[in-house]
Parts: structure tokens; C-alpha cells; sequence
């Protein structure tokens, strides 16, 4: 059966490229690649920017389609005589039901949560947030409300203390790859098994912004570690440092303690800046204020005296 699928792929950053990679090399029939549009970038924003899946369909040599409006009568039209038969989603964006309803076996997508719980736009970061101690990706039936369509398959892994969400997001995209192998071979072998998702276990991923991007001191020590860590490395926790707004990399839970109120900057000027929480403190490691590079903060101290 596997020379009957007719698969369109669709995805646009690196997290989707192993999964792109895989159904390729295993001689599935991918007949168009839908990414996002090329964009304008770079030191000026003049050079060409192409999504990451665009530069792997490119060398694969795969019919590539870049569509604008996805409601459009013309990009409709260009799916509908791509014939094909199966879709597969991992990291695009919406779609609307006259796409993905359009296969005779549906479309499938992959998410970087074990659904339901943190359903939305950003699954790893808010997992490693939270304190999860695991995660992990899951296959599903896409349906009209976003993440809620049947499950099919899912695989797990830890989330250890020191990872951040750059670490997870590297593991979960190979074994993403893994997963939407697995589900095109069951539905190949006609073996696809659905189960409803509970609702009383769902949970919410949304998109991070500059508001919940701010360190919150008004927490425990191990809170905003757990906000840090996910947030890195993008879009990364921010604070302010004498007035001026600093992206906090990398920090710890330190062992010293203030009698200060939360969110107050201690440094001894040479060797730790710490920000005091509602039960310690947390040390900063790697911070990049505004208008300057990334550094260590000792390195940072040896530059700048800090008022407090």
C-alpha cells in the first residue's frame, strides 16, 4: 500500500525537517511539500530567508508550494490536483477545514506535548515552565478545534532538571520523526486505532509575549529558575538592571539568602548578582543587557559597577 499514499508534508522550522527526512528516506510518495513564504532577513533585511523545511524539500528535489492564503480559491485548487491522499502536519500553522478534510485518510499532525494536556503554541516551553518532569510528542486526527482531534500515538522522555527548552525541543523533533514514521506505517497497514482525548486532563500552552516573558520574583526560587531555564533559548526571561531591560540566559538556585523583598538585585560587585525570591534567591549565570552582547556575569561585574 505504501506506493498508493500520496503525501502532502506540511511544516516550516527545523523541529519539522527530521520528520520531512524520514518519510522520505524510508520511500514514501511525498507529492508536495507546504511550507511558509520565503521572507526578507538578515544584516538589513535584504537577503531571501527560506524556512528550514523549504531548504530540506529543496534538496530532496520535492514539489514545493508556498501559499499566501491557505482559504485561497488557487492554492485549493493547486492541493486538489496534487491528489493526494494523506496529510501530515508537524509545526505549520492553522489550517482551514477545506484542507485538512480533504484526504480520504485525513490529516494527521504532530504535537511536542503528550495531548491533551498543553494544547497550543508553545508545548515545550510551557512543559519545562511548569516543572514537568516529562513530556514528550503525540500524533492525532486533525479536527476543527485546534490539538483536540483523536490520539493515535505517543512517546515520552524525561525533562531533568538542568535541561532547558532548547535540549527538549532537539530531543522531541527526533522523536517527532519517530512517531509520524509510525503513523504513516499504520495507516499504510490500514492498523490506525483512535482514542478520544479526556478532557478533564487538558491544559493550555499559549503563545509567550513580552508580559509572560517577565521574570515574576514574587515566586519561589525554584520557580523562576524552572521560567529561565524555559525560556531559553528563545524568546528568553527578561528583567531589569538598572533601568535597563536584560535577557537573564542562564541562571541557579542559589544558597544565599537576603532579608529583602522579592525581586531586589544583591551583588557583592565582583563575583554573583543575585535577585532575591519569596524563599532565597536566584544567581545569574549569563545575562545580556540591552545595547550589549551576551556574557557570563562575572564577566559582566568586571565591567560594571552595579548600584544597589
Amino acid at each position: 500500500m505504501k506506493n498508493d499514499l500520496r503525501i502532502i508534508f506540511m511544516g516550516t522550522p527545523d523541529f519539522a525537517v527530521d520528520s520531512l527526512r524520514i518519510l522520505h528516506k524510508n520511500g514514501y510518495n511525498i507529492v508536495g511539500v507546504i511550507t511558509a513564504t520565503d521572507k526578507f532577513g538578515g544584516r538589513g533585511g535584504k537577503k531571501i530567508m527560506q524556512s528550514e523545511v523549504k531548504k530540506a524539500a529543496v534538496e530532496l528535489g520535492l514539489n514545493i508550494l508556498q501559499p499566501t492564503n491557505l482559504k485561497s480559491k488557487s492554492f485549493v485548487e493547486d492541493l486538489k490536483h496534487l491528489q493526494a491522499n494523506l496529510q501530515i502536519v508537524v509545526a505549520f500553522r492553522m489550517l482551514p477545514k477545506i484542507v485538512w478534510d480533504m484526504p480520504h485518510f485525513g490529516t494527521y499532525n504532530l504535537h511536542g506535548s503528550l495531548l491533551p494536556k498543553y494544547r497550543g503554541a508553545a508545548p515545550i516551553h510551557w512543559a519545562v515552565i511548569n516543572g514537568e518532569t516529562e513530556t514528550g510528542v503525540t500524533s492525532f486526527k486533525l479536527q476543527h478545534k485546534i490539538d483536540t482531534g483523536d490520539l493515535l500515538f505517543q512517546e515520552k522522555i524525561k525533562i531533568d532538571p538542568a535541561d532547558n527548552t532548547g535540549m527538549i525541543y532537539n530531543k522531541l523533533k527526533t522523536l517527532g520523526a519517530g512517531v509520524v514514521l509510525k503513523t504513516v506505517k499504520a495507516i499504510e497497514k490500514n492498523e490506525v486505532t483512535l482514542h478520544t482525548q479526556k478532557e478533564t486532563l487538558v491544559s493550555h500552552a499559549p503563545k509567550l509575549n513580552r508580559f509572560n516573558c517577565k521574570i515574576d520574583f514574587m515566586k519561589t526560587s525554584k520557580e523562576v529558575y524552572n521560567q529561565i531555564r524555559g525560556l531559553n533559548p528563545f524568546p528568553l526571561a527578561w528583567t531589569h538592571l538598572m533601568h535597563k531591560e536584560t535577557k537573564i540566559i542562564e541562571a541557579k538556585i542559589s544558597d544565599k539568602k537576603f532579608n529583602y523583598f522579592p525581586g531586589t538585585l544583591v551583588t557583592d560587585n565582583k563575583s554573583y548578582i543575585n535577585y532575591c525570591t519569596t524563599d532565597g534567591s536566584i544567581e545569574v549565570l549569563k545575562l545580556k543587557v540591552e545595547g550589549k552582547k551576551a556574557m557570563d556575569a562575572k564577566d559582566f561585574l568586571n565591567g560594571s559597577q552595579l548600584l544597589i
